[in-house]
């Protein structure tokens, strides 16, 4: 089957082109892991894991691979030089005191006013994995999510409200999709970008609140 729209690598790349130079980083599991590999030239971005490492590196090679040092997904990382490492709990002060610029999170389902759900479906066997997101959504300044636009069976992730409990509310600043670019505005889900060869109908299709043409 033919590609539509950006690849995993793709998405991450798009939206560390988005993060400010300078900036203390929180990453999330999935995708957002991802995004640390793709710093644009010229830019410094501190990353922040919540296991206790501020200024993690990208994944390592074979020969700097360190099975001790690993991010909060349990995958191997590196460490940049200046690098610091500390307890869990003052990871997390960190994160509750307003110390981090942005997170980049997976999403299961975003809402029209920004709200998110992305640890669980709510579903009776459903395992609860909520991890640090709900200090992460609270703390920090900047929320983007990268998601797949739709579900695996074709279902909109993008809803009037969210069906799935609730990560935190109106705390989405930015939505990078396989399909798009969306900024949550006080207007409404406003379209930036799209991918290459994806029209704006076909991104509406498949979301099920109507979105902002921003590109005319």
């Amino acid at each position: 089957m033919q590609q539509v729209g950006w690849n995993r690598e793709q998405m991450a790349k798009r939206c560390a082109q988005d993060i400010e130079d300078g900036s203390y980083v929180n990453l999330g599991i999935g995708i957002p892991e991802k995004v640390a590999q793709y710093v644009p030239d010229g830019r410094e971005v501190i990353y922040h894991t919540e296991n206790g490492l501020l200024g993690m590196g990208t994944a390592p090679s074979e020969d700097e691979l360190d099975p001790d040092l690993i991010n909060a997904g349990k995958k191997p990382v590196t460490a940049i030089p200046g690098a610091s490492y500390f307890h869990h709990g003052d990871s997390f002060a960190m994160i509750r005191g307003n110390h981090i610029d942005v997170c980049v999170l997976g999403a299961m389902q975003v809402s029209a006013k920004g709200d998110l759900a992305n640890w669980s479906t709510g579903a009776a066997d459903a395992i609860p994995a909520v991890g640090g997101a709900m200090d992460l959504v609270a703390g920090v300044k900047t929320i983007y999510i990268i998601t797949q636009h739709t579900t695996k069976n074709g279902e909109a992730k993008i809803l009037p409200e969210c069906t799935f409990p609730l990560t935190g509310q109106g705390v989405v600043s930015r939505i990078y999709s396989d399909l798009a670019v969306i900024d949550v505005t006080a207007q409404g889900l406003v379209l930036t970008e799209l991918a290459p060869e994806v029209s704006f109908e076909y991104v509406q299709a498949r979301t099920g609140v109507e979105l902002i043409n921003a590109l005319g």
